[in-house]
Formats: structure tokens, sequence, C-alpha cells
């Protein structure tokens, strides 16, 4: 029985470019103002004119740009490549698996500061709740009535978030969720396929 071949090593331009790969996606969707094109270039390709990195730049992240727009799963990324390995000042075969390897890598990283980013709204991060008895009230009749105290963490994702408490007799409780049903309805009938 034969030894298993050991593991190919990376392509050569691999890791600089894996590297630009990530430089232009900190850059893109996670904010990182620091790093800029000259960044990159001193410290992946320092031996490039700065028009070719700046071609080779480009490429890239219009490369990575429609892979994340799409949300490629790794079939339609596959098919995607290939197309772009046989097109005329394309990519090569190496820079694909590079490519590949990258998206495979930090494709749901790169989908949530996408989704975070196209939000323009707080959205509920967490809600806590419980049920007390009043134990004191104005009015004697309201003592030891239940009611609900619900807490809830509103925020942008990487942001401060602000609390919101809330306090319901039982009748607001019954009309809360009447709302929440006739949301839920509404929701289910633009989901639903006839």
């Amino acid at each position: 029985m034969a030894a298993p071949e050991p593991p190919q090593p990376p392509p050569e331009g691999s890791k600089p470019l894996s590297a630009l790969l990530s430089g232009i996606a900190q850059a893109a969707y996670c904010g990182n103002e620091d790093i800029t094109e000259e960044l990159l270039r001193g410290q992946l390709y320092p031996e490039a004119a700065p028009e070719e990195f700046r071609a080779l730049r480009a490429k890239m992240g219009g490369l990575l740009q429609s892979i994340a727009s799409a949300d490629m799963d790794l079939n339609q990324l596959e098919a995607f490549l290939t197309a772009q390995t046989k097109k005329q000042g394309g990519i090569t075969s190496d820079q694909a698996a590079v490519i590949a390897k990258f998206w495979k890598n930090h494709r749901m990283k790169i989908h949530e500061s996408l989704i975070n980013q196209s939000r323009w709204d707080n959205v509920l991060k967490n809600m806590n709740w419980r049920v007390d008895l009043k134990s004191q009230s104005r009015h004697i009749d309201q003592i030891n009535t239940p009611v609900a105290i619900v807490e809830m963490e509103l925020g942008k994702i990487g942001q401060e978030s602000e609390f919101l408490c809330l306090e319901f007799d039982e009748a607001k409780v019954s009309q809360m969720l009447k709302k929440l049903s006739e949301i839920e309805e509404s929701m289910n009938s633009l989901t639903q396929t006839t």
C-alpha cells in the first residue's frame, strides 16, 4: 500500500493574492480605513509598478464584489471562476483557486457585513421578560395583580445598545399578542407560494 502523497505547496503567488483579497475585504466590507492601496502594494507587491498593481487590485476587487453581491454558493463560485479563467484578460487557474479558498473561508463574515451595512435602522438584539406581582399601587384593587416586565435591547451591530423597558398588565399583554398574531398572519400570507 502506497503512502499518501504529501499535500502540494501553495502556488508561489497565492499568499500575496490571498492577503490582497483580505485587504480588499477589510476595506470594503469591514470599514477598515487604514488599509489603503499604497499599503497593500508596499506590503504585498512592492516590485509591481503602481499601474500594474492598481489593475490587479481593481480586477480582484471587482471579482470579489460580484461574488459577494450574489452571495455565491460553492457551485456558483466554481462556474463563475471557470468562466473567468476562460475569458480573455481574465484570471489564471491558480488565482481562481486562491479566490475560491478565500471565499470559502470568508463568505459568512462578508455576508453578515453586507447585511449589517444595508440596515438603516436599529434591530432587536435581545429580549428578556419576567412576570411580577404589584406590591404597591395607588389603587388597592391593583395590588397583587400580575404585570409583565419586558426589556428589549435595541441597536445596530457593532454599536452601543439602547435598552427599552416596558410594563404590561394582563389586558395590554393580550392586546400586544393580538397585534403580533396579526403581524404573523400578514407575513405568512406574503411568504406563502400559490
